[in-house]
């Protein structure tokens, strides 16, 4: 993988081993929600319905390293299901990087659902290691919310007719989760950029032209999002952006 912009210099490719690329993700401490996606030159997000048609071995090799970076990850039910989500394991790919990177190698998934929808009985409940977190909302189903919270994942109940982001994000923080890392969906997304809570939009662009509904975004934004490009790198046509959301300051 190498680096378009900035270059040394500003101007020369810089060929990245996995030590310097993790330091070009790296960001400061404290809070910071970062989304991540991949999306065609068209902008779908999807092939028969998911994303895995798009992706690289470097697309994956990022992927695995905002996780190992982030203190949690954070997805909206449907991405979950569609993806086949699993527990972070200290015997995974990511957990194995993250003990590469001195952190703990198990991390926590919350799944965002305002109806509750997580299946108690799958694995990304009852296989975790760190407890995954339901974020969902007072108007979701109680008896769903007990049955998940008896199986063993924490409920974590942010606004009353609809989930409120930056509660959940404030909840988050509390439990010592401040570094996030959103993987969507499109729904979850334009929600995040609606209120305001994205600092980084990490987005993996795959030379390929798909067409089809499922896009980087489910609708419009109340304005558009004002972007900052900080960063390209680039490997086998796959190109690996970073733009600061608004006011953002990137490490």
């Amino acid at each position: 993988m190498r680096r378009l912009f900035p270059g040394a210099g500003g101007s020369e490719d810089v060929a990245l081993d996995d030590d310097a690329l993790a330091e070009t993700y790296r960001v400061p401490p404290g809070r910071f929600v970062r989304v991540n996606f991949v999306a065609s030159l068209d902008g779908a997000v999807t092939v028969d319905g998911r994303s895995e048609g798009l992706g690289s071995p470097g697309d994956r090799r990022v992927f695995r390293l905002l996780r190992a970076l982030a203190d949690v990850v954070l997805v909206g039910h449907g991405t979950a299901a569609g993806e086949g989500y699993r527990p972070v394991t200290a015997a995974s790919p990511v957990g194995r990087l993250r003990g590469a990177l001195g952190r703990t190698p198990v991390m926590p998934v919350a799944v965002v659902s305002r109806r509750a929808s997580l299946d108690p009985r799958g694995d990304l409940v009852t296989g975790a290691a760190a407890r995954t977190l339901l974020v969902t909302c007072a108007a979701a189903d109680a008896d769903r919310r007990t049955a998940l919270a008896a199986a063993g994942a924490e409920v974590l109940v942010c606004g009353d007719d609809d989930v409120d982001l930056p509660a959940a994000l404030d909840a988050l923080a509390d439990r010592g989760l401040g570094q996030v890392v959103c993987e969507g969906g499109p729904q979850l997304l334009r929600g995040a950029l609606t209120a305001g809570v994205v600092d980084e939009l990490a987005l993996s662009v795959s030379p390929a032209l798909v067409g089809g509904q499922a896009r980087l975004l489910d609708g419009a934004l109340p304005e558009p999002a004002r972007l900052q490009l900080r960063q390209v790198l680039e490997e086998d046509g796959m190109l690996f952006t970073r733009y600061a959301v608004g006011d953002a300051t990137l490490g």
